[in-house]
């Protein structure tokens, strides 16, 4: 047999049938399911009368819509009620494991899929959210889909799909003090633009990759989509096993040690051909920062805002004009010289326990500056109760932040944690687009370390410059 990808391999064990046009039909493991693009799904299978196929292959949690404060209070009647209301009803009809708001395993889907053990390597994995790619961290297949695709896979546990084109991004170097996995991807996005992995799964690998947690992997997969992929993948490895054994929903005993003997076939064979490859030091990077609207608009935190007028492109110079009117910013100005009115610290990027922790080391004994607020965001309630048990919800408190509950909170503008028209924010998150965080609002993105460092300075700030780290 020919020597495959990582990619290659999973999918080849989860075609069901192929087609003449190229497309397969391919079974999906997992199907992760939340509030907000579940309903169409649910209404077309019980308009035709259909069932769930594996009911115990998919898991629901409301995310998107939630509140991250006063929990313990019924949602207020409007949309967020509604969508919630209505996802309860459908799991309870269908027979599908739901994770309520108020319990201790709830969180971001793409957060408590991996805690849970749900997430395995080398499964198929679908939920209604681009982001899925996060997944993909644990060597599995991971991408999202629409309505109807979500109804397809409730009723068949498959999708017929096209398989992607490869494109392999090996990382070398060892990343400098106050660079983390958030610069290399940005980096990565800036170096091949948003639109430079369409059409292809990106498998993450090279020296550096061992050294990542899986944390810092998933951040990596997580942002794939902003490249233009619709997969993100790393092989699993010691750090993959030791992560998923004893999760709740993990194998056990016997199936356990024959599952990781088939997960350490997955790694990419020697001459394994890729469509594209990207090389990538990581020792060479400073902190990342965005300028514009989309992940690609990025910079060190030493440069400058560009200017439109030295770019050929017409096109290309007609989007970061566009930009910069939206951001309201001049060409030429530094980029640390860019004052901020907010803060945030959560998602599915970066709202896991090892983010909380880099974000609490810059702000410990320090305080916000006067005028800029903050909130920090666990991605679920377990990253929450852990941080407590830390102390890390006293440093957030001292410094001066908001301290919430889990969900998607100011990563998009579907709940009420939003900024105001004109306000500028530092964030975690993955996406800048106009009004992503809320109408008229501007998103710098950023690491968890250099969101904190904006937070104490008040302004784009280089984290590697506020002296000693707690």
């Amino acid at each position: 047999m020919a020597a495959r990808t990582l990619y290659e391999k999973v999918w080849d064990q989860h075609v069901v049938r192929t087609y003449g046009d190229g497309s397969s039909l391919l079974y999906v493991d997992r199907h992760l399911v939340q509030e907000v693009s579940s309903p169409q799904a649910f209404a077309g299978l019980d308009q035709e009368g259909r069932k769930i196929r594996r009911p115990e292959a998919h898991l629901a949690v409301a995310d998107h819509a939630v509140p991250t404060r006063l929990r313990h209070l019924p949602l207020p009647e409007g949309l967020a009620s509604s969508q919630v209301s209505r996802l309860v009803a459908n799991c309870r009809n269908h027979g599908i494991r739901y994770i309520d708001m108020r319990d201790d395993r709830h969180g971001i889907v793409h957060v408590i899929g991996p805690e849970l053990g749900f997430t395995l390597p080398g499964a198929t994995l679908v939920c209604g959210d681009s982001h899925t790619s996060t997944h993909g961290a644990f060597g599995a297949i991971a991408f999202g889909i629409g309505a109807s695709e979500c109804e397809c896979v409730f009723a068949t546990q498959t999708l017929r799909q096209r398989r992607q084109r490869t494109m392999r991004v090996w990382l070398t170097g060892r990343l400098r003090a106050g660079v983390t996995v958030k610069d290399i991807i940005l980096a990565f996005i800036s170096k091949v633009g948003t639109d430079g992995a369409v059409g292809h799964a990106i498998e993450y690998a090279g020296p550096a990759i061992a050294g990542l947690s899986m944390e810092a992997r998933m951040t990596l997969c997580n942002m794939s989509i902003e490249a233009g992929a619709r997969v993100g993948m790393v092989a699993p490895d010691e750090t993959t096993f030791a992560y998923v054994k004893g999760r709740p929903l993990a194998p056990t005993g016997a199936d356990w040690d024959a599952a990781v003997s088939s997960w350490r076939a997955l790694a990419t064979d020697a001459g394994a051909r890729f469509d594209r490859e990207v090389a990538l030091d990581v020792s060479a990077l400073a902190p990342q920062v965005s300028w514009g609207t989309n992940p690609g608009e990025t910079a060190p935190i030493d440069g400058i805002v560009p200017d439109p007028s030295s770019e050929p492109d017409p096109v290309r110079r007609a989007k970061m004009e566009r930009s910069l009117r939206y951001m309201d910013l001049t060409p030429g100005t530094a980029l640390r010289d860019i004052t901020i009115d907010r803060v945030f610290i959560g998602s599915c990027t970066n709202g896991r326990i090892e983010d909380l922790r880099l974000a609490a080391a810059v702000v410990s004994g320090r305080r916000i500056a006067a005028g800029v607020e903050g909130i920090v965001v666990p991605g679920s309630a377990t990253v929450r109760l852990e941080a407590e048990a830390e102390g890390l919800d006293r440093v957030f408190r001292e410094a001066g932040f908001e301290w919430r509950n889990s969900g998607c909170s100011m990563c998009v503008a579907m709940n009420d944690d939003r900024l105001r028209p004109g306000e500028r924010c530092a964030s975690t998150s993955n996406r800048n687009f106009e009004g992503r965080q809320g109408q008229g609002g501007r998103t710098h993105l950023m690491s968890p370390a250099m969101a904190a460092a904006a937070a104490v300075a008040g302004r784009l700030a280089d984290v590697r410059e506020l002296g000693p780290i707690a």
